[in-house]
């Protein structure tokens, strides 16, 4: 992520946050290194379940996925 980027989501947040608002929550993220030439990505949740997306990937399976994710 771009710095610019995060500052300006760190901005928001704390907009968000002075005005009472319910604010996005923050997660700690760890680069591990990078295997290979960059073109995947692996999110490692809680309890050792992993995501994996990788080049050719469906965009809007990862979509569906994200979207039930976020409802749970």
């Amino acid at each position: 992520m771009a710095l610019k980027t995060l500052a300006r989501y760190v901005t928001r947040y704390r907009k968000q946050r002075a005005d009472g608002k319910e604010a996005q929550s923050w997660v700690a993220v760890e680069v591990a290194g990078h295997r290979g030439c960059g073109n995947e990505l692996v999110v490692v949740l809680p309890g050792g379940r992993r995501i994996e997306v990788r080049r050719g990937f469906d965009v809007g399976t990862l979509r569906q996925l994200v979207a039930v994710l976020e409802r749970a």
